[in-house]
């Protein structure tokens, strides 16, 4: 790998923006026929330096290292970020990480990266320690008035519910990745039998019901279409967050398996009942509107499914 072009961000989703800078770092590889990767931090900054405010990621390192292979990546090197690496200089970074490390030639970066103690490095800093470097220009979506992809952007859309811009600008839909764990039962004990899975702290999208699409990590299809609720159950005062999605016209033991589930739209927001039978009644209701949502798009037009194809899911 060594000699390669080298592509370096946080990428938190591999939105749009990151696609295209990515894009650009395999172009010039395959120009020059040299390998190309991706160096990306974890845990974000910001866990560092603001460690009671769990930040909402798009991308847990998981996910973001499966959609760098899927789009091509010939390896990866995730750099840990903590005390030690932010009171590296610019200079001292580029030398231990991307010289000495990776014996990076080419580097790309977003027109707006910045490194190293105190965020004084910069593309000059890169060109004056002999690396070739080529920087991105702000990415815009066109079609939505020039609006630049953002990872902040993509996290308020879904704060607010608004999936199908969210999946627009990641060129994917928003996907969960995490281990079916055992719950309390009550999904069961009411015809509604449903995986649980643990999110990372920091993540909130819109609280309520969502059509989804399920597939289970390192098998083949099928995808399983899924009513999927996040929340905190306000019906019986659990006061925590859970994921957890029901499997249309399935029945299938999933304890201890990894699942990719995929957000496609919201139904509605989350809500109390006053009764269980009438939380019965709108779950009924929440599952064919899922299934009325997902039948309308065809398997091979789901990116996660196109992803999946191309090997890296």
């Amino acid at each position: 790998m060594r000699g390669g072009v080298v592509a370096i961000g946080n990428f938190d989703g591999v939105h749009r923006g990151h696609q295209a800078l990515l894009a650009q770092a395999r172009e010039i590889a395959k120009r020059e026929g040299k390998p190309w990767g991706v160096v990306t931090f974890e845990p974000h900054p910001r866990s560092l330096f603001r460690p009671d405010q769990p930040m909402f990621r798009l991308s847990p390192v998981a996910l973001k290292l499966r959609l760098l292979q899927a789009l091509g990546a010939d390896f990866v090197s995730v750099v840990q970020f903590d005390a030690q690496l932010a009171a590296l200089t610019a200079e001292e970074f580029i030398e231990a990480e991307l010289m000495e490390k990776l014996g990076a030639r080419h580097v790309v970066a977003g027109y707006d990266f910045h490194f190293g103690k105190n965020r004084k490095g910069n593309a000059d800093t890169l060109r004056k320690l002999g690396l070739h470097v080529s920087c991105l220009d702000e990415v815009t979506d066109e079609g939505a008035g020039q609006i630049a992809f953002s990872s902040s952007n993509i996290r308020n859309a879904l704060r607010q519910g608004q999936v199908r811009q969210a999946s627009r600008d990641l060129g994917y839909d928003w996907t969960i990745l995490g281990t079916v764990v055992p719950g309390d039962q009550r999904g069961r004990t009411i015809g509604f039998p449903t995986a649980n899975i643990v999110v990372e702290a920091g993540v909130e999208p819109a609280r309520g019901i969502y059509a989804t699409m399920v597939h289970e990590v390192g098998k083949a299809a099928p995808l399983w279409m899924g009513a999927g609720y996040f929340g905190d159950r306000p019906t019986f005062n659990t006061n925590r967050t859970f994921l957890e999605v029901y499997l249309l016209d399935q029945t299938i033991d999933l304890y201890g398996r990894q699942l990719m589930v995929s957000f496609v739209d919201l139904i509605r927001p989350d809500q109390s009942f006053t009764s269980v039978d009438a939380l019965i009644a709108q779950m009924k209701q929440d599952c064919e509107n899922a299934r009325r949502i997902l039948t309308a798009r065809k398997v091979a037009d789901f990116p996660l499914a196109k992803l999946q194809a191309a090997g890296g899911i």
